[in-house]
C-alpha cells in the first residue's frame, strides 16, 4: 500500500518530506553521491510517499522506471527512510540490492526504524525485498520513499533495449530460484550504482 497525496499525509510527515526536498538537503545529497547533475525533488511523489507492507508481502528484485511520466525528467536516487520499532531479524524484509547480471546479493539492509538507505537508480540497480514478509498479523514493514531526478543522465547509466520507462518496472529472476516472470526477462550488461547508507538513532 502507497500514499502519496499530500492531503493523506500527517502534517509532521509532510513538513519532513519537504526538508527532504528543500535546497539544503539536495545540497547534502550532491555532496555524499558526487553527482553532476542538479537534482530535481519529486513535488508529485510519483511512486513515492508512504509505503506499507504487511505479512506476507514482498517486493521481486527490480530495476525501477527511468523517467518521470509528467515532468520528463530522469530519475536518479531512491531516498527510504524506515518507520519499524522492534523490527525482528526473523521477520524478514531486508532490502537486497543484487549485482548487474543478477548472480548474487550484494547487501541487505534491515528496516530498522530510522535507517536512511540512498542509492544511485540506473536500468541496472537491481533491488527489493523478494520474500514474504513473516512478521506477525498487527505489525507491517513501514518506509517513506523519495525520488530525485536529473535533466538528462549518463549513457552508461542507460540500457538501450529497454529505453524510455515511465511507469514500466522491470522484474529480475533471482539466480537459482525458481521465480517465473513471463515478460521483462532482461540481460543486464552495466555498472551496479553506487550505495549509501545514513543512520541516525535519536534526533
Amino acid at each position: 500500500m502507497a500514499i502519496n497525496s499530500p492531503e493523506k499525509i500527517p502534517d509532521k510527515i509532510n513538513s519532513f518530506i519537504e526538508y527532504l526536498n528543500s535546497y539544503s538537503f539536495l545540497n547534502f545529497l550532491q555532496n555524499l553521491t558526487g553527482i553532476r547533475e542538479k537534482l530535481i525533488p519529486d513535488p508529485y511523489l510519483f511512486g513515492g510517499g508512504l509505503h506499507q507492507i504487511k505479512r506476507g508481502g514482498f517486493l521481486k528484485i527490480h530495476s525501477d522506471f527511468n523517467v518521470h511520466p509528467q515532468m520528463r525528467l530522469n530519475r536518479k536516487i531512491n531516498l527510504l527512510l524506515y518507520l519499524n520499532k522492534d523490527w525482528k531479524e526473523e521477520w524478514g524484509g531486508q532490502l537486497e540490492l543484487w549485482d548487474q547480471q543478477m548472480k548474487s546479493c550484494q547487501v541487505k539492509v534491515k528496516p530498522n526504524f530510522n535507517k536512511m538507505v540512498i542509492f544511485k537508480t540506473t536500468d541496472f540497480s537491481f533491488h527489493g525485498h523478494p520474500e514474504p514478509l513473516m512478521c506477525p498479523d498487527n505489525v507491517s514493514r513501514k518506509s517513506i520513499a523519495l525520488y530525485y531526478y536529473t535533466n538528462g543522465r549518463p549513457k552508461e547509466e542507460v540500457d538501450p533495449k529497454n529505453g524510455e520507462r515511465g511507469q514500466t518496472t522491470l522484474f529480475r529472476r533471482r539466480k537459482g530460484s525458481e521465480e517465473d516472470f513471463t515478460t521483462n526477462r532482461i540481460i543486464f550488461k552495466k555498472i551496479f550504482g553506487s550505495f549509501y547508507i545514513r543512520k541516525k538513532e535519536n534526533y
